[in-house]
């Protein structure tokens, strides 16, 4: 089944491909057959920079239940960054 399922944002940051660095411009998360992982469907993140085409990117295949919990630990982590960067500015 082909989901159709694409969000892409901005991204600012570094991914590694290879052995080298590069400067990220776009997150791309898709809900779709995986090229990879030996899965029917998968959670299809790529952090990428489309400036150096498509050969420059990071991405990740990852079960539902894995993106689940990808997602529980990121909230985790934002939430405690957000409390230092707030208990800092006081």
């Amino acid at each position: 089944m082909c989901t159709s399922i694409v969000e892409i944002v901005d991204a600012e940051g570094k991914g590694k491909d290879g052995n080298s660095w590069f400067k990220l411009r776009q997150a791309v998360v898709c809900y779709d057959h995986p090229h990879h992982a030996l899965l029917e469907e998968a959670i299809t993140i790529d952090f990428m920079n489309g400036e150096d085409g498509v050969g420059k990117r990071t991405a990740v295949e990852l079960t539902l239940d894995s993106a689940k919990a990808l997602q529980g630990a990121l909230n985790r982590a934002i939430e405690q960054a957000e409390e230092e960067v707030a208990e800092v500015s006081n």
